[in-house]
């Protein structure tokens, strides 16, 4: 049996609809800032659903080299904009790091999908020979992880982790155990995600999973636990952490933001979209990710709820609260990032890893915006549009994907 090494968060980097960079996110975040409009990175005008949460000053070239940048989709820029932000918020100095006992886990729900979109249209409008040479590497969903490895010289374990919506609080999830089991000292881990695209929004929208009747009104459009939900909005960015073995942050004198301490995941084994009813399913993954972390369901202050906006997962995730808190389910805050970025996929357990760790950094929760009308059953405390004060010693962040996937991660405040 593996002496089990305790493993904590050194540094965050976000790149979102509502700011890029910690501060900046999170600002936002506690303000309650809308980060929905229309649609501009095409022409959205014949579009069932034409909003969504963009990231609209991203300029890669602050993070990148400008010619390798014309080799990355965007989800990749993403991703190592993140990092970057992570990296020098966690203070590392490229010099000391041991890289073969660094890595990277980085998940995406889609890859380069806008890429994939640009080079079909030159297939079938001028054929094979006008594909560019870097179509492959740009699209396929392990270049974020690849590029970061290479860019900052991790050869340490990395993966790519495809679980849809749960993609980043896997990466999360399966980082933290690489450093538990003493395999590296230092894992970048988070999602990433560009899917506004053409067929991206064309394809969710064909399900009817997008919210489609606030394309004129688009700051009110996610509303997550709200009666009058009707549908996700599709988000975009990514969102990385820096954990860290923790006698390794102490002598390097890291600040510590929180410690990770808990990892639950399971599948539904139900539907390949709809989530099984009763959220029993999603209530075992919470239960595992506490029990992993030595937790009683009534040390957890905070919940950052999945929390979509549609009818299904909000009402799923209520009831699968519900089970595994009972009563102290009414004492806790629960809160929805998405109803400010959108649903950002496959980076939206990164993103919500990074607000969840700075609640408990700031002992602040951030608010549930558009929360106007109660729904039946629907009963929890879910920060209605105002962020609430309160002590965050322990929190968890729910990720739940297509497929089935579920995921759950447990932060507590380092004590050393």
């Amino acid at each position: 049996m593996f002496q089990e090494n305790r493993v904590v968060v050194t540094g965050l980097g976000a790149v979102s609809p509502i700011g890029i960079g910690k501060e900046n996110f999170w600002s936002a975040l506690i303000d309650g800032t809308n980060g929905i409009g229309r649609i501009t990175l095409f022409d959205a005008t014949d579009y069932t659903s034409q909003i969504a949460g963009e990231v609209l000053d991203f300029d890669a070239a602050q993070f990148i080299d400008k010619k390798e940048l014309k080799r990355m989709d965007r989800y990749t820029q993403f991703a190592l904009a993140a990092t970057r932000l992570a990296f020098d918020d966690a203070k590392l100095d490229a010099d000391k790091i041991d890289s073969d006992r660094a890595g990277v886990f980085v998940g995406t729900g889609i890859g380069g999908m806008s890429t994939l979109h640009s080079q079909y249209q030159k297939l079938f409008e001028k054929g094979p020979s006008r594909i560019s040479p870097f179509f492959i590497p740009m699209m396929i969903a392990n270049m974020a992880a690849g590029n970061i490895a290479i860019t900052f010289k991790l050869r340490g374990p990395s993966e790519c982790i495809v679980t849809a919506c749960a993609s980043g609080t896997n990466a999360i999830g399966d980082a933290y155990r690489v450093i538990q089991r003493g395999e590296a000292d230092i894992m970048f881990a988070g999602g990433t995600e560009a899917a506004i695209s053409p067929a991206g929004v064309a394809g969710f929208a064909q399900m009817k999973a997008l919210c489609s009747d606030h394309n004129d009104d688009p700051a009110h459009a996610s509303r997550p636990f709200d009666k009058n939900r009707s549908g996700f909005v599709m988000g975009e960015g990514a969102g990385i952490i820096v954990l860290e073995n923790l006698e390794h942050a102490i002598n390097r004198g890291a600040h510590i933001y929180a410690e990770i301490v808990g990892y639950g995941y399971n599948n539904d084994a139900y539907h390949i979209t709809t989530p099984a009813p009763g959220g029993h399913t999603q209530a075992k993954c919470m239960k595992l990710a506490l029990d992993d972390a030595g937790l009683q369901p009534e040390e957890i202050d905070y919940i950052n709820a999945h929390g979509t906006s549609t009818q299904f997962n909000d009402r799923g995730e209520t009831e699968a609260i519900k089970i595994v808190f009972g009563e102290h389910a009414y004492k806790l805050a629960v809160s929805s990032t998405k109803s400010m970025t959108g649903h950002m996929l496959g980076a939206a357990g990164g993103i919500e890893a990074v607000a969840t760790i700075l609640s408990i950094e700031n002992s602040i929760v951030h608010p549930t915006i558009n929360y106007e009308t109660p729904d039946d059953g629907l009963d929890l405390n879910y920060v209605p549009n105002t962020a609430q004060t309160r002590t965050v010693n322990a929190a968890i962040s729910n990720s739940f994907g297509f497929g089935g996937h579920n995921a759950c991660v447990a932060f507590k405040k380092f004590v050393d």
